[in-house]
């Protein structure tokens, strides 16, 4: 199986029927060139026990805990980050340091709620070490569960924090500051790039057109589509 299809899963039901059948899953965290092919895994749970004991890259050596996700398994909305910082890989959990606290505020602003309306995951389970970008080998070993995460929550719209989170799911390798705040159609799904949590720390305007004033806009945005598609 090639990497195109290997990272092109949705939609192809046939090709994933007829490599299942010779997937050892057991070897899944063993090496990045087993395939995990559309439907290999029936809930969250063995995702998780496979990515706590995954070795498919080197970030598995480095690791203290596999950051897999949090959330509503049936939320509407899911916002996929880059990696596990520190408190992250110290806990377990997505988006617990201060980004993270940041997060929780956008997401309050607009009335939704990180544990019943959100599931928050990022393209990399396992923290880089020093929280450096993740590597294209990195982000290619790791993106089949992130694949198998979506299927299984199926979420309306998906929100990309930061270029890297862009760039591992779509491969739209444009600047974050271009495309945020723009409709995305991926797979078939509803995507929306937005700046990322911790970039809003280090640059804290509110002036219009200043980053928090941007945000703002983003997630009104979002909000806005939910109702919609909702209703």
């Amino acid at each position: 199986m090639s990497t195109e299809e290997q990272m092109s899963l949705f939609d192809q039901s046939e090709l994933a029927a007829s490599t299942s059948a010779n997937v050892q899953p057991e070897l899944i965290p063993t090496s990045a060139a087993v395939p995990i092919p559309s439907g290999t895994y029936d809930s969250i749970i063995p995702i998780a026990e496979h990515c706590n004991v995954c070795q498919r890259c080197d970030l598995g050596a480095t690791r203290t805990h596999a950051v897999v996700g949090e959330g509503n398994l049936n939320a509407p909305l899911m916002i996929i980050g880059e990696a596990p910082g520190q408190n992250e890989d110290e806990t377990g959990r997505p988006f617990v340091g201060k980004a993270g606290q940041l997060l929780d505020k956008i997401l309050e602003s607009v009335k939704l709620d990180r544990k019943k309306d959100v599931y928050i995951t990022n393209i990399n389970k396992c923290r880089p070490p020093g929280n450096r970008v993740p590597t294209a080998d990195e982000v290619a070993a790791c993106k089949p569960y992130l694949l198998e995460q979506i299927r299984l929550i199926d979420p309306k719209i998906i929100l990309m924090t930061g270029a890297t989170a862009v760039k591992g799911l779509t491969g739209d390798k444009r600047g974050i500051t271009k495309i945020r705040g723009t409709w995305i159609e991926w797979e078939g799904r509803l995507c929306m790039p937005i700046l990322h949590p911790a970039y809003l720390l280090r640059n804290p305007s509110r002036e219009q057109g200043g980053p928090k004033w941007l945000m703002w806009q983003d997630i009104q945005t979002v909000r806005a589509k939910l109702d919609e598609i909702r209703a």
